[in-house]
C-alpha cells in the first residue's frame, strides 16, 4: 500500500512550515494609559463666608445703618422691659428690738448690732443721768464703719483714722462731726426699741432731745 505523502516521483515531500488547521490570534488592542481619579471638589471656605458677611454688615453705609439702627431698637426694647419689671430689692427693717434695759453694763459697748448699724452704749451723763443710746456705725468722713477698741476706750475708723469717744464726739482724724444717733424707746412688752428711720445730730443739738436716748 503507498503512502499518500509519497508523490508520483516516489520522493516524499518535505514538510511546510504553516501549521495545519491553526486559528489566528486575533490582534491585541493597545493598551489605554489609566486616568487617575478627578480630587473630590473643595467646600467653599467658611472664613470667606464670614467674612463676606461682616462685609456686608460694616463694610458698606447701608448696612452699618441697618446694624446700628438694629442695635438701637434692640436697646430700646431692653430698657422698656426693665422698667416694666424692676428690681424688689430687700431692705433691712427700720426698727430692732434689743432687749431690756437692766441688760446693759454701765460703761460698755454692745456690738452685737453692728452688722444692723447700731452700737448700743449705756452710760451716765453729767446732764440727764443714766442714760442709753443707739450710736450709728457709719463714721461722718467717708462712710467707712469704725471698730470699738475696748482698752482705748474709743472708736476707730481704719479707713482713714478718725476717732470718736465713747459718746459719739470725734476727737482725731478728718472726721467733720460726731456720730449720729439712732431714736429709741420702749416698747409696750418693756423692750427697747431703736428706730434707724430718725437720726439725730449732736452739732445741731438733737441730742437734747428725748427720742435720742432713754433714761435708766
Amino acid at each position: 500500500m503507498s503512502d499518500p505523502n509519497t508523490n508520483i516521483t516516489g520522493n516524499t515531500p518535505p514538510p511546510s512550515d504553516k501549521p495545519e488547521n491553526v486559528v489566528a490570534a486575533p490582534p491585541a488592542k493597545p493598551a489605554v494609559a489609566a486616568t487617575p481619579p478627578k480630587p473630590p471638589a473643595k467646600p467653599a471656605a467658611k472664613g470667606k463666608e464670614r467674612r463676606g458677611f461682616l462685609y456686608a454688615m460694616f463694610g458698606t453705609w447701608l448696612g452699618f445703618a441697618w446694624t446700628t439702627m438694629s442695635a438701637s431698637f434692640g436697646l430700646m426694647t431692653l430698657g422698656t422691659v426693665r422698667f416694666l419689671f424692676p428690681n424688689v430689692l430687700a431692705e433691712p427693717p427700720s426698727k430692732i428690738k434689743i432687749g431690756f434695759p437692766d441688760g446693759y453694763e454701765d460703761g460698755k459697748v454692745i456690738e452685737r448690732y453692728k452688722d444692723q448699724h447700731a452700737w448700743i452704749v449705756r452710760r451716765k451723763d453729767e446732764k440727764f443721768g443714766d442714760i442709753i443710746y443707739a450710736l450709728s456705725t457709719t463714721c461722718t468722713h467717708l462712710g467707712c464703719t469704725p471698730n470699738w477698741l475696748e482698752r482705748e476706750q474709743k472708736f476707730k475708723c481704719p479707713c482713714h483714722g478718725s476717732g470718736f469717744y465713747i459718746t459719739g464726739i470725734n476727737f482725731e482724724g478728718p472726721a467733720p462731726r460726731p456720730l449720729e444717733r439712732w431714736a429709741v424707746s420702749i416698747g409696750d412688752d418693756g423692750q427697747i426699741v431703736v428706730d434707724m428711720s430718725k437720726k439725730f445730730q449732736q452739732e445741731r443739738g438733737d441730742w437734747n432731745n428725748p427720742e435720742s436716748f432713754i433714761k435708766v
